[in-house]
């Protein structure tokens, strides 16, 4: 669970909820089911327009994401890439066979076979780059319909709001509702605003920043395992991949 996805959410919700309760309006001015289905409905229905039914309707996984995700611990992968180029060095790279039953991560197993079968470098890198790529694209799917979604929800908040306005003005045969039926023309801009910022925008935020997490350790891997192809001295592997970890996260050497 990412506390700070569910904390942070919490905490908006909260605080809006709070600041409408300190107010002067009653809480049932703030609900209006009308203007709810119009942002809501209508944002859904842009991003039905925008993208393919497949990548749409996998939504709720990418949300997901956002709040169950499991960063790599990059300095557990360095030391088992240092422990398999030890024995790589010893043995040879066929010694690693007998290892894979070990290794959990799918990237460091995929390109540790591709060396002990027999491939070269550069066709080890070009294979695990394009993992890395494909990677890349689908994260960049996910990313891209909640910042379209962020996009649309407050433009359907607006044309809710212009046709309260109309609805509004089209009979003033009663000028004390007036105040009345502008607050309901204003409540779906209200209601785009906080879609869009309370979950679309942080929600893709988080997601870009989770996807630079995880192409940054599969470069890790990729250097780790071309390393261990070329035969590289395993204490220079290390010190190598022990600059993807921020300073004071490196291991004190005695």
């Amino acid at each position: 669970m990412d506390i700070t996805s569910l904390a942070g959410f919490l905490l908006a919700v909260g605080l809006i909820l709070v600041s409408i309760m300190m107010g002067k309006a009653p809480f049932s001015a703030f609900i209006d089911i009308p203007s709810f289905a119009v942002v809501v409905g209508g944002a859904m229905a842009a991003g039905m327009m925008a993208f393919p039914l497949k990548s749409f309707l996998a939504l709720p996984m990418v949300m997901k994401k956002a709040f169950l995700n499991k960063q790599d611990d990059l300095l557990a992968i360095i030391q088992q890439l240092v422990e398999l180029a030890e024995i790589a060095r010893r043995d040879g790279l066929l010694a690693l066979e007998s290892k894979m039953a070990d290794v959990t991560q799918p990237v460091i197993k995929s390109g540790l076979q591709m060396a002990i079968d027999g491939n070269d470098a550069a066709t080890i890198e070009s294979v695990m780059r394009t993992e890395m790529e494909a990677v890349a694209r689908r994260h960049k799917e996910g990313k891209s319909i909640l910042d379209q979604l962020a996009r649309f929800a407050p433009a359907y908040g607006m044309i809710g709001t212009l046709m309260g306005l109309i609805m509004m003005l089209s009979d003033m045969s009663d000028p004390s509702g007036i105040g009345a039926g502008m607050a309901v023309a204003l409540i779906t801009t209200l209601y785009g605003a906080i879609a869009a910022n309370v979950g679309f925008q942080p929600f893709a935020e988080k997601l870009g920043l989770l996807s630079k997490y995880e192409l940054n350790a599969m470069e890790l891997v990729v250097r780790g395992v071309l390393a261990i192809q070329s035969g590289e001295s395993p204490r220079a592997l290390e010190q190598r991949l022990l600059t993807y970890l921020h300073p004071k996260k490196r291991p004190v050497k005695d």
